[in-house]
């Protein structure tokens, strides 16, 4: 019995035959493209994530082992296939719903706490942290306490007492630290644009800040007479401070350095590039220039030295400062707090405002 052929048959097998070399062709460039990739980035294996395993696992399982020696190029056909029967078997794994023998591990609060105490008490011992962590209800041993240091990195108390931090520092020495620095003003004069050395000095523990003075020319004479009035024996600012922090500027001479420090001020300078370790001068700086001198245009050194003694008269008296707990420096305890009419102090022509209570 002969088998006709219809016309339509034999276009679907030529049909048949043009999607499969297509699709060979396809899966021909993928694979030429993968190894130029694989090439240009330079690494024998390719590292993939355990959901690009899993992706290339259920992929792969249904195209089978011989199929997929023809096409896989990032790994293995065995590779894949290893793959699935791992996921199939952590597919059936409990064991983490089983629950766990021995002691209950610590609280992500209570570790906390311990590290808390570690850091902010550098010279207490396990012991000590823990008698400390007693005190607030929290009970743990001390070998509790070591081991959650030990997993944080942090060292033992005679370790950690030899390490101190610029910041307690700065905080052990409040009473007795200032620090120093300049900031340049361009102001317009008869001859054109001229640049201004503006020097202050501040006090680290109350903020309060000194405008020290101003010049075209910080030379070594200049230098030494602001050492004197810092120094002066009635009113000098840096009485009763027994540092002063300032950088490796040039203009801190030897002469400047010398006169401070046979006043009984002794220079702590600083290293190279490290705005860091002067911050609080450094901050006054930024609310200078902020809001104020980057805001004004000064024709003369006149100006520049008046604009500069009205901010500082606003800096103390009328401008809360965050790290005074939002408080004034000096505040005017003549100004009512809870009654009396609204009152607004300008300066500068109203760039800088202060509002207070009119006192009955």
């Amino acid at each position: 019995m002969s088998t006709i052929l219809h016309p339509w048959h034999l276009f679907v097998v030529i049909l048949a035959g043009w999607v499969n070399r297509r699709q060979q062709d396809a899966i021909d460039y993928l694979r030429t493209e993968n190894q130029i990739l694989r090439k240009a980035c330079g690494k024998k294996r390719i590292p993939l994530t355990n959901a690009q395993r899993r992706r290339l696992a259920i992929k792969g399982k249904l195209l089978g082992r011989k199929l997929l020696g023809d096409i896989a190029t990032i790994v293995t056909p065995d590779t894949i296939l290893r793959w699935h029967h791992r996921l199939v078997a952590m597919k059936w794994d409990y064991s983490r719903r089983r629950s766990k023998a021995g002691r209950p591990p610590v609280s992500k609060e209570v570790i906390d706490m311990v590290l808390r105490l570690a850091r902010e008490n550098r010279s207490w011992g396990f012991d000590r942290i823990q008698g400390a962590l007693a005190n607030l209800g929290i009970r743990i041993s001390d070998t509790t306490v070591g081991n959650i240091l030990q997993e944080h990195g942090i060292e033992p108390a005679p370790e950690r007492l030899r390490r101190t931090s610029w910041n307690e520092f700065i905080k052990a020495h409040w009473n007795v630290l200032a620090a120093i620095d300049f900031t340049t003003v361009e102001v317009w004069t008869k001859g054109g644009l001229v640049t201004m050395y503006v020097l202050f000095v501040i006090e680290i523990r109350t903020r309060r800040v000194h405008f020290a003075g101003c010049t075209a020319n910080p030379d070594a004479p200049w230098m030494k007479q602001v050492a004197r009035n810092l120094t002066d024996c009635s009113d000098g600012f840096l009485l009763g401070r027994r540092f002063i922090l300032m950088d490796r500027d040039g203009k801190f001479c030897d002469a400047f350095r010398s006169l401070l420090e046979v006043a009984g001020t002794k220079p702590v300078r600083l290293p190279a590039r490290s705005p860091n370790l002067n911050a609080f001068i450094e901050r006054f700086m930024r609310s200078l220039k902020s809001e104020c001198l980057s805001r004004m245009i000064f024709f003369g050194e006149n100006s520049l030295r008046d604009a500069v003694r009205q901010y500082l008269a606003h800096y103390h008296e009328e401008r809360n400062h965050q790290g005074l707990g939002n408080r004034l420096i000096e505040p005017d305890f003549r100004a009512g707090e809870n009654a009396g009419d609204i009152q607004c102090r300008e300066r500068i022509g109203g760039l800088l405002k202060y509002y207070y209570r009119d006192a009955a």
